[in-house]
Order: C-alpha cells, then structure tokens, then sequence
C-alpha cells in the first residue's frame, strides 16, 4: 500500500513538473529595444515614446497574434543587450552590414536608407557632397553606419552620443557638417519648424544600406513571427499606411 501511495505521488509529482516546464517555456510577448533619438523612426514626444518603429512593432504583433512593444535604450548598449538576452529584438533604424550578420539576424527590409551631408543654408553654395568636406569636422553619432562611413573620407570626425547635438553644434558654427542618414535627415531639414530654412541636405546619399529588425542570432522562431507579420502588414496596406504618417514614402 505504502508503495503504492508512493508510486502515485512520484507520477503526480513529475506530472506537475512537466506542467510547469511547459508553462515556463510560453511566450506573451516580445521586447524590443529602440534608441529614442532618431525621430522620425523613434523619439520622445511629451514624455512618450513614438515613431515609425514604435508603432510598426506592435503592428507586426498584430498581423501574428503576439504583443510586440518598444522599450527605450542608449545605442551605446543596445546590441550588448540584445546578445545577452535583455531584450527580443533591436528596432532603431539598424542597418544590415556584413558585420553585424555575423553575431545577430535581420528581418526583411523595412526601408531603404543612405547616408548624407547636412551642412547650414548658407554654405549650400560650397558643398555639394561629402566630397567637398575634405580636412573639414564632421559631426556623427558615434556607432551608426554614418559613423564608419567618415572612416572613408579625410575628415575631421566628431562623435556625439545623439545626434541632435551633431545638429546644434552644426548650427553653433562648432562643426561643419553632419551625417546621419537620409531618412533622419529628412526629419530635421524638411519637418521640423526650427531647422528646414538653416540647414539643407548637401547632394545625394554617399551610401546605400537596408534596414531592418535584428534579432538573436539563431532565434528562428520570432524572425519568423515577424517577417510574416511584415508580410501581412504590407499586403493589407497598413505597413504603407503607417510610412505616410511618419513622411516616409
């Protein structure tokens, strides 16, 4: 009888473990980090995070049934925090490059970027491009494509860990140019009041690059949860819907 007892209490006991180990391993949601300096893809306003990616996110979730939501993060850390585990993903404009295939994978495309000069209206007439910039300081962020980009060109390179404050020391007369990417610049040249009639972009973008969102390296299961998220996000024409609010078509 006691054996019995026994018996039974193991099968129960094993039972509830298998239970719960299968409840561990459930999903509800995903996190996905985003550096809030790089309106309009995301930034804060009002005290809230917003932008292109902040909404296409839980859109993506959407189409597939699964929260998906944003959470602010210095691009200084962000990948850090994506190969140890803080977070599911990095939305933030990431580039693809070869580099960075190496240690994290990409979702489809998202949009298509290049990186270009923004210099003050009243040297429009002196520069045409990065080309016309040698031996002169260049405002970047430091870590971004832009940022590696300069390493091709003789330039006085000057980081910044945001890069509005590339744009004010451009405006201050403190560095010559900034360089950022096409889709940022658009936000500061053509949509915001305080800048469009003081700075221009010089020429056409010096680089061509996708971007996209990067998850753990080997971590099949949501790269896929996403890529068919953007599939039906595009084929209902809310992705699309989503890129003209945000100025991006």
């Amino acid at each position: 009888m006691k054996k019995t007892i026994l018996t039974m209490l193991i099968l129960v006991l094993a039972a509830t473990l298998v239970f719960a180990q299968g409840k561990k391993e459930e999903k509800s949601g995903y996190v996905f980090a985003s550096d809030a300096t790089w309106p309009p893809l995301e930034f804060v306003e009002n005290g809230q995070l917003t932008g292109f990616e902040v909404e296409l996110m839980p859109l993506i979730g959407e189409k597939v049934g699964v929260q998906m939501t944003v959470k602010n993060i210095p691009w200084d850390t962000i990948f850090a925090g994506l190969a140890n585990g803080a977070y599911d993903g990095v939305a933030s404009g990431v580039t693809v490059t070869e580099e960075r295939k190496a240690t994290m994978d990409f979702s489809t495309p998202i949009l298509t970027a290049g990186q270009v000069v923004i210099i003050r209206s009243s040297d429009s007439s002196k520069v045409n491009g990065i080309d016309d910039l040698g031996g002169k300081k260049i405002g970047v962020q430091i870590g971004t494509t832009g940022d590696f980009a300069l390493e091709n060109y003789p330039v006085q390179r000057k980081a910044y860990d945001d890069i509005g404050l590339a744009i004010e020391d451009l405006l201050n007369g403190n560095v010559d140019a900034a360089v950022c990417d096409s889709l940022i610049a658009s936000d500061f040249v053509l949509a915001n009041e305080n800048y469009k009639n003081r700075l221009v972009v010089a020429g056409a973008p010096f680089t061509e690059e996708d971007i996209a969102i990067a998850v753990q390296k080997g971590n099949k299961a949501l790269l896929d949860l996403i890529n068919k998220g953007l599939e039906a996000a595009k084929a209902d024409g809310s992705f699309d819907a989503l890129k003209k609010k945000w100025n991006l078509l």
